[in-house]
């Protein structure tokens, strides 16, 4: 059963504008869609979307001529993604999929792993994806990066000392957020970590890619001085170059707001 607080957060938060109202999350978009799309069969491919919530991915790979079905636990997000997506929707958790074995050419998790608190229910949920996924589908799972919290809160001028010894250091120890400041309860994995746990549920062939890059908090901080969205700017096209460039360095791909791991079903 997926935790009622979380539930309650995407009640009264606007997921379907975070990643298109600000240029961190014109820059999370538009670098998912530049590490999945080559990795992708030829169209139309049987698409599970895990966790797909209001359907902004949902949304692109449909246009691309997929198949997407689109599972959620927040039934508003079920709503959303009927309106916004051309995909069908199932009310769902990700550690308990009613798909068949072997169902699906591609199966991703962009939305799961990060609100799944123990290491067993993250396995769990990936271990699921190579289940419904055709022997050599594409499975593609995303995390928060462990050390994105440390540079949020520089980027927004709250590193204090109580926050810096307590809330953040919590989290660069040992990865676990309570929910006490906007979010939900959370997991921030760190690359190798989340390279583990993929290994873990039987992923082949599996890499790990920073999605943002470095260049996402640089972006924050300049629009936070702007006071106005800048995902038109040219700071964006950089930070995009910035995060291909940086994906090809292990040393800081844990500088991402986000981590990718892909891999293939046995």
């Amino acid at each position: 059963m997926v935790d009622q607080q979380i539930t309650d957060f995407y009640n009264e938060f606007a997921e379907a504008d975070r990643l298109h109202l600000s240029a961190s999350g014109r820059l999370e978009l538009l670098r998912t869609q530049q590490l999945i799309r080559p990795m992708l069969p030829a169209a139309p491919a049987r698409i599970l979307d895990v966790g797909g919530g209001p359907g902004a991915h949902a949304r692109w790979l449909a246009e691309d001529g997929h198949a997407v079905h689109l599972i959620d636990p927040v039934p508003k997000h079920l709503d959303q993604a009927a309106a916004y997506a051309r995909c069908t929707t199932e009310l769902g958790d990700a550690r308990t999929l009613t798909a068949a074995d072997d169902s699906y050419d591609v199966v991703l998790l962009l939305g799961p792993l990060y609100h799944l608190t123990s290491r067993a229910d993250r396995v769990k949920a990936l271990a699921e994806a190579v289940r419904v996924a055709r022997p050599g589908g594409l499975i593609a799972a995303a995390a928060i990066s462990r050390y994105s919290l440390l540079q949020n809160y520089t980027v927004h001028a709250e590193l204090t000392p109580e926050l810096l010894h307590g809330e953040v250091a919590g989290v660069l120890d040992h990865g676990s957020y309570d929910g006490s400041r906007g979010f939900t309860v959370a997991h921030f994995h760190t690359g190798d970590e989340l390279l583990d746990e993929a290994h873990a549920a039987g992923l082949a062939r599996v890499e790990v890619h920073g999605v943002e890059g470095p260049g996402w908090a640089y972006l924050q901080a300049a629009e936070r001085t702007a006071g106005a969205p800048l995902h038109d700017s040219p700071l964006l096209a950089g930070a995009i170059e910035t995060a291909r460039l940086a994906d090809r360095h292990p040393a800081v791909r844990d500088a991402s707001a986000h981590l990718l791991v892909t891999g293939r079903a046995g």
